[in-house]
């Protein structure tokens, strides 16, 4: 695909730190070309406190026409939005950026969707169901959105920043009432467990809760991506749980971003 290259290729850059371990950048790429787009995902490595000056050269050049953000980034790229969706205006948080006809930045978060997607299609079900959510940042605050408007029971959400689920359920307003609650990282009686920390990202990192807890019935998802079986996973599929892990949510994702980037 790649000798398509040309001066009118545009652009796509993901942007965040650590880089090496994203799977957007063929997929969406192989995606865009498949549907007769002459456009291709780059990787830019942008570590915290540098997005200022990324942002100001990928808005001045003119061939870039969608951004996608990754961590550190998904809430401080909101501000650089004129322009975002609900749940990325509700959330303060972006995952996805294009191009409005003046220049200027739309966004958009679609993690949540992705996620539950994800989780369906290797057989979890949402609806009705008791869901821990081990997360409330960016990622886990739209996850948290989707898991809700796809009708689960009862959702409890885990952070080690208990303000931050404060927030997040006060965030969620009519759409949480009643349904979403703090808790511990503790799984017994879920029907589903939902990792959106970044624990796997780093060797050595601790589990997000204790594995001993899960059975068999629950089934685990993990936002991690590019790691292959985080040891998370392993130890639920260990304890007889079906598991979806980050990169079937990167999949997932691809034909939502490519209709977004292509304003679909």
């Amino acid at each position: 695909m790649y000798d398509l290259l040309n001066g009118k290729t545009r652009l796509f850059p993901i942007i965040g730190d650590p880089i090496i371990y994203v799977r957007s950048c063929e997929k969406l790429t192989e995606k865009l070309m498949g549907r007769g787009h002459n456009g291709i995902c780059i990787p830019m490595e942008v570590p915290e406190g540098a997005l200022e000056p990324v942002m100001a050269g990928l808005t001045a050049a003119r061939n870039v026409d969608g951004i996608l953000v990754t961590m550190p980034h998904k809430f401080n790229a909101f501000s650089y939005c004129s322009t975002g969706s609900t749940v990325s205006t509700l959330l303060d948080v972006v995952s996805v950026m294009r191009r409005n006809t003046d220049g200027t930045w739309h966004g958009d978060m679609l993690d949540g969707d992705a996620f539950v997607s994800a989780q369906k299609t290797f057989g979890a079900q949402p609806e009705g169901a008791k869901v821990l959510l081990l997360g409330a940042g960016g990622a886990g605050s739209a996850i948290a959105i989707s898991l809700l408007e796809a009708g689960v029971r009862e959702l409890i959400i885990h952070d080690t920043n208990e303000a931050r689920v404060a927030e997040l359920i006060g965030i969620l307003g009519d759409l949480g009432a009643g349904r979403a609650k703090y808790g511990p990282a503790d799984p017994t009686g879920c029907d589903m467990v939902c990792n959106a920390t970044p624990m796997g990202m780093a060797e050595g990192d601790p589990l997000p809760l204790d594995p001993a807890l899960l059975d068999g019935s629950m089934f685990v998802g993990d936002v991690i991506a590019g790691h292959g079986l985080t040891p998370f996973l392993k130890a639920a599929q260990d304890a007889g749980c079906k598991t979806a892990d980050g990169d079937e949510m990167v999949v997932a994702v691809m034909e939502i971003m490519s209709d977004f980037m292509m304003n679909k």
